[in-house]
């Protein structure tokens, strides 16, 4: 059994539920069979931060809701069982999360939730960039929320 590590640090200014945060990113990371021992970082941030991170890494004008930065390229090493596995770090945007809530008449965690499961999964190596990967990604993602919300 993977033992996840889920860091959440919360710079937004707005009051998130951690625990369903741990919930979500430690059922999506064990579902997926990742290394064990695994480490994820979760920073919420306002949307400021997350435009100046999407600017310079993204080379994106504008805000967005959520990034994902993946520590471990190597596919070799989720295979090494010695030592802590870093996988990356995934920041979202609370105030864009808030606004897309209140659209979608969803509660804020919700919202957050399903932008910590696509965060998790860009890590994971998925992607929406292709109609094949993009099913199987919304497939996944779908699979991680529904099993959170019966958790």
């Amino acid at each position: 059994r993977n033992t996840v590590s889920v860091e959440i640090n919360n710079e937004s200014g707005i009051a998130v539920e951690e625990s369903i945060l741990q919930r979500l990113a430690s059922f999506v990371l064990e579902s997926l069979h990742v290394h064990t021992q695994t480490e994820v970082g979760i920073m919420l941030v306002d949307e400021a931060a997350i435009e100046q991170l999407h600017v310079q890494w993204m080379d994106e004008p504008g805000p967005t809701d959520v990034l994902s930065f993946a520590l471990d390229e190597d596919e070799d090493e989720c295979d090494d069982d010695d030592g802590e596995h870093i996988l990356g770090d995934i920041v979202i945007s609370v105030e864009t999360a808030r606004r897309q809530a209140r659209a979608e008449e969803k509660t804020l965690e919700q919202e957050v939730a399903l932008l910590l499961a696509h965060g998790t999964l860009h890590l994971l190596g998925h992607d929406h960039d292709e109609p094949e990967r993009e099913a199987v990604m919304w497939k996944r993602q779908d699979e991680a929320l529904k099993a959170i919300a019966e958790a």
